[in-house]
């Protein structure tokens, strides 16, 4: 049985949504983040990171998105959710599977952290610390987002997803970086990412996925 060792408002949300798409049997173990909102040390009796998610399977444990992905396609999925192996839409799918992680989330994540140092700096330093920080976001990080976010809004154009005239596990590994930029920039002028979500959000596996996670926050 394939176990997903699950954290609240995190990446482990995808792994269930992909389980949920392709009906497989699975059991969920609820971790919770802590007033930190860093996962809880119990994950780590699993994996030396102690991060989420992370796939037990009998004495089998792998840990990271992208790999979990992968072995649960080349192992339970019998060809599902994958463009014919070859095909150009094939590589497109390879493609965003790694670009999702590679480079859609480090300036997401980048724009947070520069967020939470300033909230944190002492108020006697804050207006120093600030002006680096926006100075850091406006001249680099916003630049990357709003690029990645046009060359989404492209790669979506001629068929809603992103790789293929039918969902696949590429639009799985992409719906967080692209939910994440919604809840961090405003992308009323992005028609394909917001009918991109408004699809995946009204899935009924995603809504599956969601009962079973529990709180997610990008679910919107």
């Amino acid at each position: 049985m394939l176990t997903i060792h699950h954290l609240n408002n995190s990446r482990s949300q995808r792994v269930l949504w992909l389980l949920e798409e392709l009906e497989l049997p699975y059991e969920i173990r609820h971790y919770q983040r802590g007033a930190d909102m860093q996962a809880p040390a119990e994950l780590r009796q699993l994996h030396p990171l102690g991060k989420s998610p992370i796939l037990t399977e009998g004495a089998f444990t792998l840990a990271e998105t992208g790999a979990i992905v992968t072995y649960i396609l080349e192992t339970h999925a019998r060809g599902r959710m994958i463009p014919a192996q070859g095909s150009p839409d094939y590589w497109r799918y390879q493609h965003f599977l790694h670009h999702a992680e590679g480079t859609a989330m480090p300036p997401l994540l980048l724009k947070l952290v520069l967020a939470t140092v300033t909230k944190k700096t002492p108020a006697l330093v804050r207006p120093v610390v600030g002006k680096a920080m926006q100075a850091t976001d406006e001249g680099f990080v916003t630049p990357q987002i709003e690029r990645n976010l046009a060359y989404w809004e492209k790669s979506l154009a001629d068929t809603g997803w992103f790789a293929g005239p039918d969902l696949s596990a590429a639009d799985i590994m992409m719906s967080f970086p692209v939910e994440a930029s919604a809840s961090r920039a405003d992308l009323s002028g992005y028609g394909n990412l917001t009918g991109f979500l408004s699809r995946i959000h009204a899935r009924p596996a995603y809504r599956a996925a969601l009962d079973k996670g529990g709180p997610y926050a990008f679910a919107e």
